[in-house]
């Protein structure tokens, strides 16, 4: 009898779990819970500042995501055990059909409009915040920090809120659970909800830009970031000024690389912090958005819009002037065309993101490979286009020898290029995941990009030398 209750004993020491932390061994998650997110990290990273155990970190919600790599929104949401579903429970939608978010069937195409007219919001913001931050005497002459920034704040925001898409359907089935579960519940159920993901895959990856965040970290390293000099009205960001002062040699180039980059990772990681804590702040008056509103007016109505936009500025586009009368570097003709032509290639830009982030980003919980992907995909397409436009070739048939072509390529860069790569995901992943990976997916994020680029523009510069992109040149007129 004593072997025999020795023997349970081993047993029940085997059978019991290891004392190990929360870091290395996360608690698993509801069913439900795994199923309502969505393999993208604008939507699938926990909140930033949340008081939360280790199992909260993205490696592990993405962990436990492996193995569902081909699941997307277009997955019907299933009841778990208990009966509940991350949005709004079927056999209420049921007895309510305007209640709860339509099918899944129908959710995708509501995703994919709102991705591409807050594209359209979110590239535009960025250049005219670049363009406003960029004047004599500015502190900080890199074109994009203040657009990162920006969509950062916006991004740590949405991550942390808990009461703009807090429905009353959700409200009812959580009222007896207690706070941490409460929360997991209604972070997951947020997540589902197109407007959530068109603000923060769309508006806030559009408005930042990792490419141009490298763009300028090599003009950094070539003395060829863009200073102000001069009267504002002479002032461009797209043609540099020809009597702007040149550090002395190339050692000042490496403190510019430095200042650059702890500029733009600092303040970019400060401002999803920040982002977040202005959310805890403004939770007793944040408003909660009315469910019929969305469901009823919103996502039937952005379908069209979205389509009607696109195609709008697609004709715009075809119907633009050529070339400038009065050609100044504040000409309508000069800036607008590659504005138009931005807007116009952002939404392809925002679209392949979200994908590549939606196949990629579940199969390796230490490295969002999809987010990666796109950034690195996006860099060295701007190298490309870059070299292209300044390139002292004149040829038309390379792109850059006409005024059209150069304004194709300056729309393929800040808006192709610059709504494919994002900063503020980027950010967010660094912030949530463990440091030791956070430094390690960081660090071969921007080295990678950062190579690519001084092998596609610095080839160029340190050999024939680069150009004024005659799209910006003040002597376009013909």
């Amino acid at each position: 009898m004593q072997s025999q209750c020795s023997a349970q004993a081993r047993h029940d020491r085997l059978e019991r779990p290891s004392g190990s932390s929360p870091r290395e061994k996360p608690m698993p998650m509801a069913e439900s819970e795994s199923d309502s997110k969505i393999n993208l990290d604008e939507v699938a990273a926990p909140p930033p500042v949340y008081d939360r155990p280790g199992e909260d970190h993205l490696e592990n919600e993405l962990s436990h995501q492996a193995g569902r790599v081909e699941q997307d929104v277009e997955r019907d949401s299933r009841p778990n055990q208990n009966g509940y579903t991350p949005t709004v429970g079927r056999e209420e939608a049921e007895k309510q059909p305007g209640r709860g978010l339509q099918s899944t069937s129908m959710r995708m195409p509501y995703v994919i409009s709102y991705l591409i007219f807050f594209s359209f919001l979110g590239t535009l913001l960025r250049m005219v915040i670049e363009s406003l931050t960029f004047y004599p005497g500015a502190p900080v002459n890199i074109s994009v920090l203040w657009a990162n920034v920006g969509g950062c704040f916006i991004m740590g925001f949405l991550s942390e809120d808990q009461g703009l898409f807090r429905f009353r359907g959700v409200d009812i089935q959580v009222e007896h659970e207690d706070d941490g579960q409460r929360r997991v519940r209604l972070t997951a159920h947020k997540k589902t909800i197109p407007l959530y993901i068109g603000l923060t895959t769309g508006f806030c990856g559009s408005l930042t830009s990792f490419s141009t965040f490298i763009r300028d970290l090599f003009l950094a390293l070539s003395d060829g970031l863009s200073v102000p000099v001069g009267p504002y009205s002479d002032i461009s960001l797209f043609a540099a000024a020809q009597d702007a002062p040149k550090a002395p040699n190339g050692g000042f180039s490496f403190m510019a690389i430095i200042a650059v980059l702890f500029l733009e990772v600092g303040l970019s990681t400060f401002s999803i912090k920040l982002g977040a804590h202005t959310a805890v702040f403004l939770s007793s008056w944040t408003p909660r958005l009315p469910q019929w509103w969305l469901e009823r007016i919103v996502n039937p109505c952005m379908i069209p819009l979205a389509t009607l936009s696109w195609i709008a500025l697609i004709c715009i586009v075809a119907l633009l002037p050529r070339y400038a009368l009065d050609p100044t570097l504040w000409s309508a003709e000069i800036w607008r065309g590659p504005v138009l032509f931005a807007l116009v290639f952002s939404p392809v830009g925002c679209l392949a993101r979200f994908f590549l982030s939606l196949k990629l980003n579940s199969r390796l919980a230490a490295f969002p490979l999809g987010t990666f992907a796109a950034n690195i995909s996006g860099t060295a397409v701007l190298g490309m286009a870059y070299c292209l436009q300044h390139s002292s070739i004149s040829a038309a048939s390379l792109g850059g020898g006409s005024v059209v072509g150069c304004q194709v390529l300056q729309g393929i860069m800040d808006g192709f290029c610059g709504c494919l790569t994002t900063v503020s995901t980027w950010a967010l992943e660094l912030i949530d995941l463990r440091p030791r990976h956070a430094y390690v997916y960081g660090i071969i994020s921007v080295v990678v990009a950062f190579c690519l680029l001084v092998v596609e523009i610095g080839s160029l510069k340190w050999t024939r030398g680069l150009e004024t992109p005659i799209c910006f040149s003040a002597s376009t007129g013909q």
